[in-house]
C-alpha cells in the first residue's frame, strides 16, 4: 500500500508498505545533481554528499561509520547528475536509529576543514580511479562530445583543479542553495507504517525551512551536430561509445524507448550482441543502454574491441540501426522484449531498495504513485509501428557522436590526445 504525506514546510514523505517483510529500505532523496553545477564549482553535489558523513555537531566521522556498521543491512550514498541519495537497508526494528542518523547528517553536518582535506584526498583519488579505467572514463568522454558546455557534459566528480579549491565555505553555499525542503522526497519501502514512519522525521524537520526563493530552474542543453572523439591511449583494447539523442524520463514514449533499447543491445538475444559477439566473436563487451533526465536523454552503443575489428564492428553496428528502421521488427521480437522488461519488474519487488527507488523516482519526475499494473499495461501497447518510427525518430536525425579511447592511431576514425 502506497502512502504520501507533506510536511508544511514542503517535505514530502512517502511510503510503500510490504508487511511480509522484515527490512526496510529507507531514501533522503534531494532533487539536486551535477547537472546544477556551472564551471567554477563543477563536483560540489558529489563532495557535499561525502561531507554529510564526515562529522556533525554530536557524531565524529568514526562515529557515524560505526553506527551504521552495527544496524547491519546497507547504507550508502550516490550523486547522480539529477539526484543526490542517501539510503539504508536494514531490520525494521532499527529504522527508528537509521532516521535519527539521517536526520543528524541532513541537519548538523559540520564540513569541517579538517575533514575537508581528508576527503579531498579521497575524492582526487576517485577521479584518478576513473580516468585509468577506460571501460568508466569513455562515458565521461562521450557525454562531454554530446552534451558540450552544459554540466550534463561535466563529470559528476569535477575536474582536480576545482576539487582542490573547495573548501567549507563554498560547500555549505551550495547546500544551502540547494538542500531546500522542496527538493526533498523521504521515501521507504518494506515493513513501514506510514503514519509511524512519518512521526519519526516530523518534528525533527521541523526546523528545515523553505527557501523563499523562486524554484531553481534548470537550463535544457541545446541539441549538438554529431561529433567525434578519438582519444588515443596505449591501452590492449578499443573502448567505444556512440549514440544519439533519446527521450526524457518523462516522455510519453518512454516505454517504446525502454524497449527500443532492448532490442537493440539490451541483453543477450538483442541484435547487437548476437550479431557483434555471438555471431562473429569481434567482441567480449558489447550492449547499448539508454540515460533519460527530466528533459533531455540518450541512447549509447558500448563495445570494446581489438584495434583490427574498430571499423568492422562500427560498420555492422550501421546496419543494425538501419534495419531498425526500415523493417519492422517480429511479433515474436517484440513479445520476447516485453517479456524481458516485465520479468525484470517483478524481480525488482523482491529488492527492498528498488522499490524505494522507483517510488522516489515516481515522485521525483511526475509527482505520482504510478502502479505497476499502469507500466505493465503501457509496455503492452507499443506496437512493431511505435518501435519502428522510434528508430527513425532516434537515429534519423543525424549521425552519430562517437567517443574512442586506445590504441586506434591507424583506424581511420580520427584522432585527439
Amino acid at each position: 500500500m502506497f502512502n504520501k504525506t507533506v510536511l508544511p514546510n514542503g517535505i514530502r514523505i512517502i511510503t510503500e508498505s510490504m508487511p511480509y517483510s522484515k527490512v526496510a529500505s529507507i531514501g533522503v532523496w534531494l532533487d539536486v545533481g551535477s547537472r546544477d553545477e556551472h564551471d567554477l564549482n563543477s563536483g560540489s553535489a558529489h563532495f557535499v554528499e561525502h561531507m554529510l558523513f564526515k562529522g556533525t555537531e554530536k557524531r565524529s566521522a568514526q562515529e557515524i561509520s560505526r553506527e551504521f556498521d552495527v544496524l547491519g543491512g546497507s547504507a550508502n550514498a550516490f550523486t547522480s547528475r539529477e539526484a543526490t541519495c542517501l539510503h539504508a537497508t536494514v531490520m525494521d526494528s532499527n529504522l527508528p536509529v537509521v532516521v535519527d542518523l539521517f536526520i543528524d547528517l541532513l541537519a548538523n553536518s559540520v564540513f569541517a576543514e579538517e575533514e575537508i582535506e581528508r576527503e579531498r584526498q579521497v575524492i582526487l583519488q576517485e577521479i584518478n580511479m576513473v580516468e585509468d579505467v577506460p571501460d568508466d572514463h569513455i562515458h565521461d568522454l562521450f557525454a562531454a562530445l554530446l552534451w558540450g558546455k552544459h554540466p550534463l557534459g561535466k563529470t559528476i566528480l569535477g575536474s582536480h583543479e576545482i576539487v582542490a579549491a573547495m573548501n567549507s565555505a563554498k560547500l555549505l553555499q551550495y547546500k544551502q542553495k540547494y538542500y531546500t525542503t522542496d527538493k526533498i522526497v523521504i521515501a521507504a519501502a518494506g515493513n513501514v507504517v506510514h503514519d509511524d514512519f512519518v512521526s519519526l522525521w516530523q518534528g525533527a524537520l521541523d526546523t528545515f525551512k523553505p527557501s523563499g526563493r523562486p524554484a531553481l530552474a534548470r537550463t535544457a542543453p541545446a541539441l549538438l551536430p554529431a561529433d567525434r572523439g578519438i582519444y588515443v591511449k596505449p591501452l590492449e583494447q578499443a573502448h567505444i561509445l556512440l549514440g544519439t539523442y533519446g527521450l526524457s524520463v518523462i516522455d510519453e514514449d518512454r516505454f517504446g524507448f525502454l524497449l527500443l533499447n532492448v532490442l537493440l543491445g539490451g541483453n543477450m538475444s538483442s541484435r547487437l550482441f548476437q550479431e557483434i559477439r555471438e555471431k562473429r566473436g569481434l567482441a567480449y563487451s558489447i550492449y547499448s543502454y539508454i540515460a533519460s533526465y527530466s528533459d533531455c536523454g540518450y541512447l549509447a552503443i558500448y563495445l570494446g574491441v581489438d584495434r583490427e575489428s574498430v571499423n568492422e564492428s562500427l560498420e555492422l553496428i550501421h546496419q543494425e540501426i538501419s534495419k531498425m528502421q526500415k523493417i519492422p521488427v517480429s511479433i515474436t521480437e517484440l513479445a520476447n522484449a516485453r517479456d524481458f522488461v516485465k520479468s525484470g519488474l517483478f524481480l525488482s519487488l523482491e529488492n527492498m531498495e528498488t522499490v524505494m527507488t522507483r517510488i522516489a523516482r515516481n515522485e521525483l519526475h511526475f509527482g505520482r504513485y504510478i502502479p505497476l499494473e499502469e507500466v505493465l499495461a503501457a509496455i503492452e501497447r507499443v506496437s512493431q509501428e511505435d518501435i519502428q518510427q522510434l528508430s527513425s525518430r532516434i537515429f534519423g536525425r543525424q549521425g552519430l557522436t562517437v567517443a574512442g579511447l586506445g590504441p586506434l592511431e591507424k583506424t581511420g576514425i580520427g584522432s585527439k590526445s
